[in-house]
């Protein structure tokens, strides 16, 4: 060890021995690590633990402030249930009689009694058969395009065509034998017919085709135009030079306007959201087309509540359809 030394470890090398006027300043941190000491003990400052620092309030008064906020918190939970209650349903809405019935009073099976039907009328006039049971009601729709007026004349020919004829050489028990198995054959036949025109059997396609002109009728203007009133015009200063503009007069039925694109959109949704919800939640491609039909009736309903809100024909709409604000406030996410 060189002199002067003493006291100090043997790695460090004295610096009055090797510069008279001191270090360089380069060597100044490698000199400072030198002169530390060997134990790598933390000191006793560093481990004692900073203590938390207390609120100064008193427990009286934390108690109420932790009541305060847990009553608002239970009060934004109602207050959060009751908007989304009142905004119902983005994909649904509300169940009406005329949305259930695109699935479950439209595919009725039509009852028909060929007995009912005058035999004598229609022979008069075979062209325009008399009212059967088959035509009761207008929700009982067919498919195959077929009318009701049709399928009744059809059942009572048939009827005609295969009636045995009773003469006066047959034995009556016989001719009764005979007439009463005519009478199961016919029997059989018209409940056959019966189930091949019903909306039962039919398919998915042929519903929402028929449900599609049940709504062109419900809200097409060709017919609401005569019950519903428009919303009033704003007021705009009228030229007195210009002549007055008469309104087009529609051809065929409307299938253009607002009302009636959103209950066609609506028919869709629904056979939509029945698949989606099935068994076929892993379906990729009904959930795109779902968000799609989703956004375009939401666009539309957005516009018609600009131009019509406050009509009769926004409220017949509304009601009729079970249209919710959520259907075109806010975000509608498809989850």
């Amino acid at each position: 060890m060189l002199a002067g030394s003493v006291g100090k470890p043997s790695n460090c090398v004295p610096t009055e021995s090797l510069w008279t006027g001191g270090p360089p300043s380069f060597l100044a941190p490698a000199l400072a690590s030198c002169s530390r000491p060997l134990s790598t003990t933390a000191s006793l400052a560093t481990t004692i633990k900073k203590t938390k620092r207390r609120d100064p309030r008193d427990t009286y008064t934390l108690r109420q402030a932790r009541q305060r906020k847990d009553a608002n918190l239970s009060r934004q939970a109602v207050l959060k249930e009751q908007r989304a209650e009142e905004l119902g349903d983005p994909i649904r809405g509300l169940e009406t009689p005329f949305v259930r019935s695109f699935d479950t009073v439209v595919p009725q099976q039509v009852q028909l009694d060929a007995n009912e039907v005058n035999l004598e009328a229609l022979k008069v006039d075979p062209d325009h058969p008399p009212a059967s049971s088959a035509q009761a009601s207008d929700e009982n729709h067919l498919d195959h395009g077929i009318k009701h007026e049709e399928l009744a004349k059809a059942i009572t020919s048939s009827r005609l065509l295969t009636e045995p004829q009773s003469t006066n050489n047959m034995d009556p028990n016989s001719q009764a034998v005979d007439r009463q198995f005519w009478e199961a054959r016919n029997q059989n036949a018209t409940e056959a017919v019966q189930r091949i025109v019903s909306l039962v059997s039919g398919s998915s396609k042929h519903r929402t085709k028929k449900n599609i002109e049940r709504i062109i009728d419900k809200f097409g203007r060709h017919n609401t135009d005569q019950t519903l009133r428009a919303k009033a015009p704003a007021a705009i200063k009228r030229n007195l030079f210009a002549e007055d503009a008469h309104p087009i007069p529609r051809v065929g039925p409307d299938t253009g306007s607002s009302e009636v694109q959103i209950g066609i959109l609506t028919a869709k949704i629904r056979v939509l959201a029945d698949r989606y919800e099935g068994e076929n939640r892993n379906d990729k491609i009904n959930k795109r087309n779902l968000r799609l039909l989703l956004h375009r009736r939401q666009k539309l309903l957005s516009y018609m509540e600009k131009k019509e809100r406050g009509s009769e024909r926004w409220h017949n709409m509304v009601t009729t359809l079970g249209m919710t604000p959520a259907c075109w406030k806010g975000q509608i996410a498809v989850e």
